[in-house]
Parts: structure tokens; sequence; C-alpha cells
């Protein structure tokens, strides 16, 4: 996980309602807690080899003293492989924390189901953060084999939504 990326979920809890977040993806843990100021602290660790690097957070509270530190450990490993981790095909990611929409929609059929064949600028749902509506796209021409999240679900940044078996 990224620098930014954090910075992005930081800023995301931080003009919520949220006031701890948790996230777990592929051996990282991401947890964050506001403090009695509305500033966001925030830890992560991983379960295999770590490097530790430390940044300060930004954030918008009248007037902080000092910054709150980011204490970030990031994995050296990759993941171990296996079936579960299903190599043979491409997963659709979450670019946002947000909610999963499978149609445009309530009264509307889903963009895509298993079988449909997709091309990589193709609409395969919707994530909805902070009432903005954003189009997803399948990034890959291929065939949906799997949905992984159900409609009106939450997911988080990363969270694989769809399975492509690509061309």
């Amino acid at each position: 996980m990224k620098i930014q990326e954090i910075r992005e979920i930081i800023k995301l809890v931080d003009g919520s309602s949220i006031d701890e977040f948790s996230y777990e993806f592929e051996g990282v843990k991401v947890k964050m807690k506001k403090n009695g100021t509305g500033q966001t602290q925030q830890t992560s660790s991983s379960t295999d080899q770590t490097t530790q690097v430390q940044k300060a957070v930004e954030t918008n509270a009248p007037a902080p003293t000092k910054e709150p530190e980011v204490e970030t450990l990031v994995s050296t490993e990759s993941p171990e492989i296996s079936p579960e981790n299903n190599v043979d095909f491409h997963k659709i990611l979450s670019p946002m924390v947000g909610t999963f929409y499978e149609s445009p929609s309530p009264d509307e059929a889903a963009y895509v189901q298993v079988g449909t064949k997709v091309s990589a600028d193709h609409v395969v749902c919707i994530v909805e953060a902070m009432k903005l509506f954003n189009e997803i796209e399948a990034e890959v021409d291929g065939e949906i084999a799997e949905i992984l999240v159900k409609d009106g679900q939450l997911v988080e940044y990363g969270q694989p939504l769809f399975l492509v078996k690509a061309n």
C-alpha cells in the first residue's frame, strides 16, 4: 500500500462521521482512529517481514500544535499464492471506499453478470463515495468469471469486485 493511498483513505475517514476504521488486505492491516481534536491517527502493520516508514499526516483541524505521526509497516514479501487468490483471473479492484452498485439505478438491469463479455472501457459497476457515483470500468478485454460483492455492499479501497477471464 502506497503512502498516497493511505493519505486518500485518511481524508475520506477524516471527512466522515466515522470515529474508527480498520482494513486488512493481502497481509497489510490499516487501523485509523480519530482523537478528540478531529485529527486522524493511523497505523498499519503486516504479518510478514516489514519496513517501518514514518510520515506526518495533513489534517484540516484548527491550528494544531503538532501534526500526528503515521507509522506504516509495509510488507516486503508478496502474499502466498494459493488457489483462493485466483491467479488465472484479472481482478477488478475498488479504487475507493464506498458502496457497490451493480446497476445505474434500482429499477434497471445490472451492468454485467457472470459470463458477460467485456472490453477494457466497459462499465461494470458503480462505487458511490460521499454522494459521488463513480463508474468502474473492466480494465481488460474478457469475460466476467465471478462477481465477488453483493449489490449495496460497502467495499474497501483495493477490494476485489470482479474476476475477469482475460482474452
